[in-house]
Formats: C-alpha cells, sequence, structure tokens
C-alpha cells in the first residue's frame, strides 16, 4: 500500500494521475491478495472523477482539493493495513462512501 500512496504523493492533481491511479490499483489488486479489497475500492472511487473529466478542462482549484482527498483516503487505507482486521474493515467502508466530486 506505501507503494501507491508514495508514488501518488508526487504526482500532478490532472486527470492523467487518476487515470494512472485506477491502472495502478488495479495492479496491485492482482498482485497483493492480502489487500484487494483496498485496492478494488480505491480503483473504483475515482472512476466517477474520470467519468465526468474525461476529454474536460479541469479546474485548478477543484483539481487540487480533489488530489488532497484523494491523497488523504490513501494514507488512510495505508495506516489501516497494520491494525486490526476491525479497523481494516472500518477503513474499507470508509472508502467506500468516499465521493471525490
Amino acid at each position: 500500500m506505501t507503494e501507491l500512496y508514495s508514488w501518488l504523493a508526487v504526482q500532478h492533481p490532472g486527470l492523467r494521475t487518476y487515470k494512472a491511479f485506477r491502472a495502478k490499483a488495479q495492479e496491485l489488486a492482482r498482485a497483493d491478495r492480502e489487500h484487494r479489497a483496498f485496492y478494488k475500492l480505491l480503483s473504483n472511487m475515482v472512476e466517477p472523477f474520470i467519468d465526468t473529466y474525461n476529454g474536460e478542462v479541469l479546474p485548478t482549484k477543484l483539481a487540487e482539493e480533489t488530489f488532497r482527498r484523494l491523497l488523504n483516503v490513501v494514507q488512510n487505507a495505508e495506516n489501516a493495513i497494520t491494525l486490526s482486521p476491525e479497523v481494516e474493515m472500518g477503513a474499507m467502508n470508509e472508502i467506500a462512501s468516499v465521493k471525490l466530486i
């Protein structure tokens, strides 16, 4: 999970980053069976954002605010994977309810 956050933290908050994030999360879901649910949820979380702004101009303020929220969600997921199963489940439920837009 730290690989995903470390990668994301140095990216530009543009639409290409969200598409790359989705692909990276899907790839990690296939590779890391233990945390597959986290990666699938993270990948699914960015879909509405990509669908809404694909081919559109992304307003700078919106891009930056959304990117900060995405970073926060990924960091929370990263922190949760080292804790009890109950905490992990709570983190997954939170990710499942996140609406970036």
